[in-house]
């Protein structure tokens, strides 16, 4: 019959299923398996891979690394009391976005409970998370998360991506909800603009910022540029689609310093003065073709 025997080694407690055999007329233990070890008066019972059985699989090494890069930063410490909150609505949208109500079930798929040490997650904290982001200076907020990332990052900021985009929006409590061109051609729907300032040579964002739907997007760089300056960002190179410049942007660009890559818009008169012009020019010039050069005076 098997028992169980306590082996000490350098300190430790070892246990180690054995048997008593008889060999030779004398009684000896032969050793089946290891067991565990003891400690603290208490065994601590090991098991092979092949009895191992898998009751739930949870994201944890994504989040981890987020985690990481998050306290590098120093975010937790910037979001007040509602931070784990935020910071799990962040991750959900860096790795697997979800909306409010299916965070719950999100976040017990994680481990975030032990990463953020986060014991449940419920809708109305959340809700109130995102009415606590409201009540601050968010630009100010901004400023402060990009400059530790610009820290973390060494970060170079002589360059700026701009670019604007419009989302449609449902309900009726929204001052800045406006009806405006909508871009993907959707009938029907009140619309908020998003600013996004992104540093050039890594894509990081800088901050972003929202306008009234029927604002067009070439008067909104005025404004952000101004906010730019506030992040230390006073000149440089700004790199913007068409949809923004304008002749007030450009010589606004000019008059600060800023250098400008851009498409420009021509306006159909110029466009077809240059047409023209063109098709004169070539009718001005020899043709210097095979059938060209036989052809008589």
């Amino acid at each position: 019959m098997s028992f169980i025997r306590k082996i000490k080694r350098n300190g430790k407690i070892y246990l180690a299923e054995v048997e008593n055999i008889r060999i030779n007329g004398k009684v000896v233990q032969r050793h089946l398996r290891y067991v565990g070890k003891e400690a603290d008066g208490k065994a601590i019972l090991s098991c092979s891979i092949s009895e191992v059985e898998i009751e739930s699989v949870k994201l944890s090494g994504p989040l981890m690394a987020l985690h990481q890069i998050a306290k590098n930063i120093g975010l937790r410490e910037m979001l007040g009391e509602y931070a784990p909150e935020i910071l799990s609505m962040v991750y959900a949208h860096c790795l697997d976005y979800q909306s409010l109500n299916q965070m719950k079930r999100w976040f017990s798929r994680t481990d975030l409970n032990l990463i953020l040490n986060l014991e449940a997650l419920t809708e109305k904290r959340l809700v109130n998370a995102l009415d606590s982001i409201e009540n601050v200076d968010l630009l100010e907020k901004q400023r402060e998360i990009f400059e530790r990332t610009k820290k973390y990052l060494k970060l170079q900021t002589n360059g700026v991506v701009y670019d604007v985009t419009n989302t449609y929006f449902h309900g009726t409590k929204c001052k800045i909800a406006k009806y405006g061109h909508d871009k993907e051609n959707r009938k029907g729907y009140k619309l908020v603009q998003i600013g996004l300032a992104v540093t050039q040579a890594e894509g990081i964002p800088i901050f972003h910022k929202t306008f009234p739907g029927n604002v067009h997007d070439a008067r909104t760089f005025s404004d952000v540029s101004k906010d730019l300056g506030r992040f230390g960002i006073t000149r440089g190179i700004a790199v913007m689609d068409r949809g923004i410049t304008s002749t007030e942007n450009t010589e606004f660009m000019s008059e600060k310093e800023w250098k400008l890559l851009c498409g420009m818009k021509l306006d159909e008169k110029k466009a077809r003065a240059r047409a023209l012009a063109g098709v004169s020019e070539r009718a001005k010039k020899p043709d210097k073709s095979p059938a060209g050069r036989h052809q008589k005076p």
